[in-house]
């Protein structure tokens, strides 16, 4: 993995706010702490420039699995 990606935050007063770009590396760690959840939008070259929710990019939802367990008993 090695693009560049963004991804949708909620602002000021419920507004949508588009942050990045990070780094493949960068959006792991955002995934650890809890910043980017499976229903945050991302963007990337390899999402073909479009929003996709973070549920869609596997290696993302990969690493979340890996730090929560009990979402696949719930799913």
């Amino acid at each position: 993995m090695s693009a560049t990606w963004y991804y949708i935050t909620s602002g000021w007063l419920g507004r949508s706010k588009r942050v990045g770009p990070v780094s493949e590396a960068e959006l792991l760690q955002l995934i650890e702490k809890g910043t980017i959840e499976p229903t945050t939008l991302l963007q990337s070259p390899k999402t073909k420039e479009r929003w996709v929710p973070m549920s869609k990019v596997k290696p993302a939802m990969e690493r979340w699995k890996s730090l929560h367990p009990e979402s696949e008993q719930a799913g």
